[in-house]
């Protein structure tokens, strides 16, 4: 079928919709209703799709769409859920169990005819975790379902009235109720509360007597002070105390003033620093330890455990992203792992996102932007060179979750990789208007051939794990639920680690590693996509400024038109 995906973002979801229905055979577009109706109607009227499908739509269809086509509507509640609200009340509930719901739109906001619905159980993690993977997993279930459904034309969508359950209306969770009272809560009530606005709209708070919004949270053992004091800092994250315990918070995005430029999420530290004065006493900086004793609960973004032969350097960054200091933390973890007599290498997280590539909002916060570009691009490149450049034992690249542009090349980088079922990879850069760096003109062709690297390159379009293994970048699937991921990449990695042939593969290894150095040395590809990108970074005109302003600050590029994404293809 031609099916059209109108969304307000290409975010995860979008890219995971638009790569697995198009690895069913479906010939799928894009539009963006980030400049209102016009484009919607527009690509309604070029395309002529046999059906609508909006993954994550902030605004409403437009009448006469939905009138004359079907269109239907992913909601992340489970059947009778309304309003745009609806993973926060999950959260702020505390329900062990939610859904997603695919629904007919229509002029009540989700009170359409029900096409498919799927449950899905609720861990304790952060709202955007738990979107991007339970929730993203149920809703490509329930999708499938019904464009199934929709294509064999003798289904009929259940409507919403009769023995229908009762229809439960959530309002917009606004701030008030994300408050927090330092003096009152306790910790699991602030973790909650920080939690359920992790990535947006944040928890507003005031530090310093200034408004900001808090982003993220994980809890605190042993550091203890008066309810709502700063007491700590840990690799760009700052730690208070509460009323029966202490929360890490690792971001923080000032409240914006009239007129100023739209704020943005960075380091929490980072942002403390800019606005305290020369007199006042930092806060002491206590490092997490790299291999964390078993019990702790404490904030620790880059790790290190030992099972057996084999070693795990786990990492997790804020949306994926990894500025120059959370490289530099994560290549001294490496190193340390390189020094352990272990003989496979396990790289990545428990779950979420597995890198995203440099830090985009450190540089935009930063001075000079296009100098803080290029430290962050050196340090990315000292990573992703050092595991290039490990020959004496075999790495393995864990994916929990998505990787894209530097970071997808860090898992190309490994030996073998490994994706959980739904992971999306969008191994290119063209979107931001750089070249790319981090080895991609080595790693890519030596996994699909140079004719498919340069098609990936080009056209920019997400990539399902699924496609990925035909196409070369992915080496093995993981058919496991987020929660069960760690686990079942542990016992995976023990039974490489126990294989007879080890050696020999990790001997074999070192040879080919050697024969690429000769006919062309890392160096030479570290030297040549620097260059590239050193021009862009130095640039004022490039549009990678831009690109990134806008994506930071979650406004339209002025240097854009309106997204359609399969253009040219």
């Amino acid at each position: 079928m031609d099916i059209l995906l109108a969304a307000s973002a290409f975010n995860s979801l979008t890219q995971r919709a638009y790569a697995e229905l198009s690895d069913a055979g479906h010939r799928v577009d894009v539009v963006l209703a980030t400049h209102g109706p016009d484009p919607v109607r527009a690509a309604v009227r070029e395309r002529r799709p046999e059906l609508i499908v909006a993954p994550m739509l902030k605004t409403a269809l437009p009448e006469d769409v939905w009138r004359e086509h079907t269109c239907l509507i992913v909601h992340p509640g489970p059947p009778g859920d309304r309003g745009p609200s609806s993973l926060d009340w999950a959260v702020d509930g505390e329900a062990r169990q939610w859904g997603v719901t695919v629904l007919q739109a229509e002029a009540g906001m989700d009170a359409g005819a029900v096409w498919a619905d799927e449950p899905f159980a609720v861990p304790e993690t952060g709202k955007s975790d738990l979107y991007r993977n339970e929730a993203a997993d149920a809703a490509m279930t329930a999708l499938h379902r019904a464009v199934r459904r929709y294509a064999d034309g003798d289904h009929k969508p259940r409507p919403q009235t009769g023995d229908w359950p009762e229809a439960v209306w959530r309002d917009y969770y606004r701030q008030d109720r994300r408050r927090i009272d330092w003096e009152r809560d306790d910790t699991a009530t602030v973790l909650r509360k920080l939690r359920g606005a992790d990535s947006q709209p944040g928890v507003l708070d005031e530090l310093h007597g200034r408004e900001v919004f808090l982003h993220g949270g994980h809890p605190e053992d042993q550091l203890r002070g008066r309810p709502g004091d700063l007491l700590a800092t840990r690799a760009g994250a700052v730690c208070r105390a509460t009323r029966d315990g202490a929360v890490w918070i690792p971001e923080l995005r000032p409240r914006k003033n009239s007129g100023d430029p739209a704020p943005f999420r960075r380091p929490a530290a980072t942002v403390l620093a800019s606005w305290t004065a020369p007199h006042t006493p930092a806060l002491p900086e206590i490092p997490a330890p790299l291999d964390l004793p078993a019990g702790r609960r404490t904030f620790a973004d880059v790790r290190y455990r030992e099972r057996g032969a084999t070693g795990f350097v786990g990492f997790s960054f804020p949306g994926g992203a990894m500025s120059t200091d959370q490289c530099r933390r994560l290549l001294a973890a490496y190193r340390y792992a390189l020094a352990r007599p272990t003989s496979v290498l396990v790289l990545g997280g428990a779950r979420d996102f597995f890198s995203n590539g440099i830090h985009l909002n450190v540089i935009e916060g930063a001075p000079d932007p296009g100098e803080e570009s290029w430290r962050n691009l050196n340090a990315m490149d000292d990573v992703v060179e050092a595991v290039l450049r490990t020959t004496d034992r075999l790495v393995i690249a864990a994916l929990a979750g998505n990787a894209a542009a530097g970071g997808a090349m860090l898992a190309l980088a490994a030996d073998e990789v490994w994706c959980r079922t739904g992971t999306v990879l969008n191994p290119h850069y063209r979107r931001m208007g750089l070249y790319g760096s981090e080895f991609w003109t080595y790693t890519l062709p030596r996994r699909t051939g140079p004719e498919t690297a340069r098609r990936l390159a080009a056209e920019a379009l997400p990539v399902s794990a699924a496609q990925g293994v035909r196409l070369g970048l992915v080496d093995r699937l993981v058919p496991a639920t987020p929660g069960e991921f760690a686990g079942t990449v542990e016992t995976l990695a023990a039974e490489v680690s126990a294989a007879p042939g080890l050696a020999d593969r990790i001997a074999a290894k070192a040879e080919a590693r050697g024969a690429d150095e000769a006919v062309r040395p890392l160096a030479d590809h570290r030297r040549d996509e620097l260059a590239r990108m050193h021009a862009i970074f130095a640039d004022p005109a490039a549009p990678y400024h831009a690109l990134r302003s806008a994506f930071v600050r979650k406004t339209p590029a002025a240097t854009t038109r309106p997204l359609r994404i399969g253009e040219g293809r």
